[in-house]
């Protein structure tokens, strides 16, 4: 079974619908068959840096807010994470364009490691305060989920997978996915949103009993085929 999820590494629900999910796949029993894609979607692809703004700034000029209110936002997200037994640090983040982040995503995808480079640029983010556009910071999360750092050089030096990344969103876009996380199981069905394990869990079975073949169990009984020999 093959599950694709667009995300952005700046969205907070993207992490929390992460964890939501592997708490859904934990309890699957063919869960060694499930492959996990990584699509990009970008929430901000035209961002520009502002130095000093912080996270509580960008939101609130984002959703045309107050700072305060944009603090408080952040606040009840802290509280949301915690529920999963995530820790966002939003005073420590740092805000900054994701494309190379997902450049890099593409290319553990080609290496088999990106689940795990997944979860290292979250945490770097809204735990560790990482700038997650910093190149010697991608460098060093690459490596610690199983990449060489001259191929990341190399790559973070060029516009290798710009492609990749500009297609995910195009398909995003195709498919309806106007907001992240979004799942999509098998190229069939679609969940959005950080939705409860048991959503995620009733997906799973869906999709595996429709799947799967059937399985004739037993010796083979008399029958008759359409050809009219019986036996």
């Amino acid at each position: 079974m093959k599950v694709e999820i667009w995300s952005d590494i700046v969205c907070p629900f993207c992490y929390i619908g992460k964890r939501k999910f592997e708490k859904a796949l934990e309890k699957f029993p063919a869960r060694e068959q499930v492959e996990i894609v990584w699509r990009s979607f970008q929430l901000d692809p035209g961002m520009k840096v502002i130095p000093g703004q912080t996270v509580h700034q960008y939101l609130a000029e984002r959703k045309g807010v107050s700072l305060e209110k944009g603090k408080e936002m952040n606040a009840y997200m802290t509280n949301v994470a915690k529920e999963v037994g995530l820790e966002y640090n939003f005073n420590i983040a740092i805000i900054n364009n994701t494309l190379d982040a997902h450049r890099l995503l593409h290319l553990a995808k080609k290496k088999d490691v990106q689940n795990e480079l997944k979860e290292k640029l979250f945490a770097a983010y809204y735990t560790e305060g990482k700038d997650i556009a910093d190149h010697q910071v991608l460098i060093s999360i690459g490596e610690r989920a199983g990449l060489e750092a001259e191929e990341i050089r190399q790559m973070l030096s060029g516009d290798e997978y710009l492609d990749k990344v500009k297609y995910d969103q195009h398909v995003a876009e195709e498919i309806g996915a106007s907001g992240v996380p979004f799942y999509v199981f098998n190229n069939k069905y679609a969940v959005s949103g950080a939705q409860a394990p048991e959503v995620f869990e009733e997906v799973l079975n869906k999709v595996w009993q429709e799947e799967s073949p059937l399985i004739t169990t037993g010796e083979t009984g008399n029958s008759c085929t359409p050809d009219g020999i019986c036996n």
